[in-house]
């Protein structure tokens, strides 16, 4: 992994973009490709990269990593001044009382508070005992404001902005350990940005366009209307996936840290083509790339969206394990970002329109 890479990766961890907002995490992709792609944007938050030597006369690979994260949006401020708020994506909700955020307010700046937390001096003995959180509306962000009227005039608070966890990204590079926010799916966006950097000057079969797809979170929207604009004919769609190597027993983890990029047979969304997984599991094993398998019993992802509107266009989804994704704060490892970007490249060159039709 390369200095540029790593910066990258930093970069889009500490961006605050959650779904619908996904503006800073597209932007810093727009800039790490504008070199060598030609960039396009629609309104809502799709970023294409389209390869320039694309010849429209090859099958079209498209490669998609969405570029939202699991966020929050303001609902309405209290009169004591603090703030309710609405998930955007599915949290693990018992992970955000005493969670650090940033709010962005009218000015546009990201103002710091934190969801509360009520100490245990006040709880009740039932309180102690349940510990847990009943909804999102029990919950709220505190900024330090003492009414409505202050959380407004004086922090520049209103309703329908966004907000993010504070988390700020770390790496552990004598153990090449990332530590931060959003790695679903901003791993996947880093993955697909070098992928593309890699294709750039190689004689392929197929033409490509990336996509930073947009509120995969709330249900795949953005790639619902980026894949009917790509119109592709095969697809890879990358993933920062949940990692089960801390979870269950150990005959049936399948997604573990350092072991390479997870592609997944199903989830509830999709049952990915089996002649293409099997292909790019083929190709890991005769190149040396690590890789595992999988196969989900909940999750969801793009490719059930490419799958579906495209009439069945094959599709298989390269995910780099993310310990605790929907939650504040995940890890994920270098090696298994550089081996998904590795089989990413080897499976482009690898294509052709005969093997497509084969899938």
């Amino acid at each position: 992994m390369t200095e540029r890479e790593l910066n990258l990766i930093r970069n889009l961890s500490n961006a605050k973009a959650p779904s619908g907002f996904e503006e800073e995490a597209i932007a810093l992709v727009r800039e790490a490709l504008a070199d060598i792609c030609e960039v396009q944007e629609d309104s809502l938050r799709n970023l294409y990269l389209i390869r320039r030597a694309n010849t429209g006369d090859k099958p079209l690979l498209m490669l998609d990593a969405h570029g939202d994260e699991v966020g929050f949006m303001i609902h309405s401020i209290r009169p004591e001044g603090t703030l309710r708020f609405v998930n955007l994506g599915g949290w693990n909700k018992g992970t955000l009382p005493g969670t650090a955020v940033k709010i962005r307010n009218r000015l546009g700046e990201w103002i710091p508070g934190v969801i509360a937390a009520k100490p245990p001096h006040f709880m009740s003995t039932e309180e102690k005992a349940r510990q847990g959180v009943a909804d999102y509306k029990d919950l709220v962000m505190d900024i330090g404001a003492r009414s409505k009227e202050e959380a407004e005039e004086a922090f520049g608070i209103r309703i329908g902005e966004p907000a993010v966890p504070a988390t700020a990204f770390f790496y552990d590079e004598a153990r090449d350990v990332m530590q931060g926010k959003a790695f679903d799916c901003r791993i996947g966006c880093a993955a697909l940005a070098e992928t593309m950097r890699r294709l750039e000057k190689l004689d392929l079969a197929v033409d490509v366009v990336g996509v930073i797809s947009s509120q995969e979170e709330v249900g795949e929207r953005g790639a619902s209307v980026a894949v009917e604009r790509v119109n592709p004919d095969i697809a890879i769609v990358f993933e920062g996936c949940p990692a089960d190597d801390t979870f269950g027993e150990a005959y049936a983890r399948q997604t573990l840290l350092k072991q390479g990029p997870m592609l997944r047979f199903m989830d509830v969304s999709v049952i990915c083509n089996p002649r293409f997984q099997r292909f790019v599991l083929d190709l890991a094993e005769e190149k040396g790339i690590p890789a595992q398998a999988s196969v989900r019993e909940g999750g969801g992802n793009n490719a059930a969206v490419i799958q579906e509107k495209m009439k069945g266009a094959p599709a298989v989804v390269m995910g780099v394990p993310v310990r605790y994704i929907h939650t504040p704060g995940g890890i994920c490892a270098g090696e298994d970002y550089a081996a998904a970007v590795d089989l990413a490249v080897e499976t482009v060159k690898n294509l052709n329109e005969s093997i497509i039709k084969g899938f």
